[in-house]
């Protein structure tokens, strides 16, 4: 199958879009921009231009992926949430150009959540979750749950998207959905037992 394009998209030149990719009315892909396999984007959605998005990603309505920005594979991005490329805009003294956008990345997996806003030159960790409305002025770790304004960590969500409980006696966070089993490092980082590789092992 191939991709879906609605009659009333508008896209530039330059364009590579993945099989079986959706993009529905009144959207614009600008020039040089790469789009996965398999990802949804919602009504009046703009991305570009030389922006790289990866494979199963969801793009709500109304969301606009600036130069500078990058998705990695199964991202979620949820209705009118906004991403920003200048740190300090001003239209007396434009700042045009490649050269001026800080780098936004969101890795894979990660959620964020309606009206949530990004502020550029921050990475997304993997899994991570960026509740509804908040806003995201520094890195955030994988499976973190942000909330509020600023947002702040205020707990972690499994890779399956339910929020962990607390550690249990032996200091392990089960998923409620999965039954997969999570353990926070020394270091501050969180990491699933089973799934070895997110712990620098090889699985058996």
């Amino acid at each position: 199958m191939t991709e879906f394009i609605h009659s009333t998209v508008v896209i530039d030149a330059n364009v590579s879009i993945g099989r079986r990719t959706k993009v529905w009315h009144f959207s614009h892909i600008l020039s040089d921009t790469i789009i996965g396999e398999d990802c949804t984007l919602g009504q009046n959605v703009m991305v570009g231009p030389g922006v790289k998005i990866g494979s199963h990603c969801k793009i709500q309505n109304n969301v606009s992926i600036y130069n500078g920005v990058e998705l990695e594979d199964f991202v979620f991005c949820g209705p009118s949430m906004v991403f920003t490329n200048i740190p300090n805009p001003r239209c007396e003294f434009p700042q045009q150009g490649s050269s001026h956008n800080l780098r936004t990345l969101v890795r894979y997996g990660a959620s964020i959540g309606a009206n949530a806003t990004l502020v550029c030159g921050i990475t997304i960790g993997r899994f991570a979750f960026v509740g509804a409305g908040a806003v995201v002025t520094c890195d955030v770790a994988d499976y973190a749950l942000m909330l509020g304004v600023p947002a702040r960590q205020v707990g972690w969500m499994s890779r399956h998207g339910a929020r962990l409980p607390e550690p249990d006696a032996h200091g392990l966070r089960c998923c409620s959905r999965s039954g997969w089993r999570y353990k926070e490092e020394p270091s501050g980082t969180l990491c699933c037992l089973d799934w070895p590789e997110d712990c620098g092992l090889e699985r058996q």
